[in-house]
C-alpha cells in the first residue's frame, strides 16, 4: 500500500469541542496536501470548511448526535449539515435504547438521519465498546436494514476505540453489503494497517499525518 492509497483511505478528524477557525483550516489545508478522503468535522464548521475545500478532492464529513448518540435534534443536525455542504453523515446509533432491546427505536433514529442526509452516505457509530458480540451483530443489522452506508466501531469518546476483532466481526455481520470505517485509537501506521487487513474500508484519525508518514513512499 502506498501513502497515496492509504491517505485516501482516512476521515482525517477533528471533533474537539475547543476546535476553532485556523484548527479547521489547517485540517483542510492537510487534507488537501496529503490526499485524505474527507475532513470530519463538527457540524458548525462545515460550512467554513467546505468554502476551503470546494474545488478540492477532500470532501466535508460530518456528525450528527455525537458523542453520545441520546439526542432528538439528530435529522436537524443532518438536514444542517447537509445544507451547508457535507458530504457524509456520521451519526451515533441511541446505544441506550439497542441495549434495552428498543430496535424499532434505533431503527427509526437511522432512518430518519438517512433520509435527511439527502442520498448522502450515512455512517452509524455502533459504539463497540459498550456492546456485547450479539449487540454488534444486532446494530450492524439494523444500520443495513434502514439505509446506513457503513457502520462504524467508535466515537472515540468512550472507554475504548476501534479494535480489530470488532472489525472483523462488523465486516462478517454486513457481508460486504455496506462498509466499514474503523475510528478510536488509531494512532500508529501498524494500527492502520490492522484496521484495514481486518476488514475496514475507511479509517477515522486524528494522528492521520504521522500514520501515512510512517509509510516508507
Amino acid at each position: 500500500m502506498t501513502r497515496t492509497e492509504l491517505a485516501s483511505m482516512i476521515d482525517h478528524t477533528l471533533l474537539r469541542s475547543d476546535a476553532g477557525p485556523f484548527d479547521i483550516e489547517t485540517i483542510c489545508n492537510e487534507s488537501i496536501e496529503y490526499g485524505f478522503a474527507s475532513v470530519c468535522i463538527n457540524p458548525i464548521w462545515v460550512s467554513f470548511a467546505n468554502a476551503i475545500l470546494k474545488e478540492a478532492e477532500p470532501f466535508v464529513c460530518s456528525v450528527a448526535g455525537f458523542p453520545l448518540g441520546a439526542t432528538y435534534c439528530m435529522v436537524e443536525e443532518t438536514a444542517g449539515a447537509i445544507k451547508d455542504g457535507a458530504s457524509e453523515i456520521d451519526m451515533v446509533m441511541p446505544v441506550g435504547y439497542l441495549k434495552n432491546g428498543d430496535t424499532q427505536k434505533v431503527a427509526e433514529f437511522i432512518s430518519g438521519v438517512v433520509i435527511a442526509a439527502s442520498g448522502r452516505p450515512v455512517k452509524v457509530i455502533i459504539e463497540t465498546c459498550l456492546l456485547t458480540d450479539r449487540e454488534k451483530i444486532l446494530a450492524c443489522n439494523i444500520a443495513m436494514d434502514n439505509g446506513a452506508a457503513w457502520v462504524k466501531t467508535s466515537t472515540g469518546f468512550g472507554s475504548a476505540g476501534a479494535k480489530t476483532e470488532d472489525v472483523a466481526l462488523m465486516y462478517k455481520a454486513v457481508k460486504g453489503m455496506i462498509g466499514v470505517k474503523a475510528s478510536g485509537g488509531i494512532r500508529t501506521l501498524e494500527d492502520a494497517l490492522s484496521m484495514i487487513k481486518a476488514g475496514a474500508g475507511r479509517l477515522g484519525c486524528s494522528r492521520s499525518i504521522d500514520i501515512v508518514e510512517a509509510l516508507d513512499f
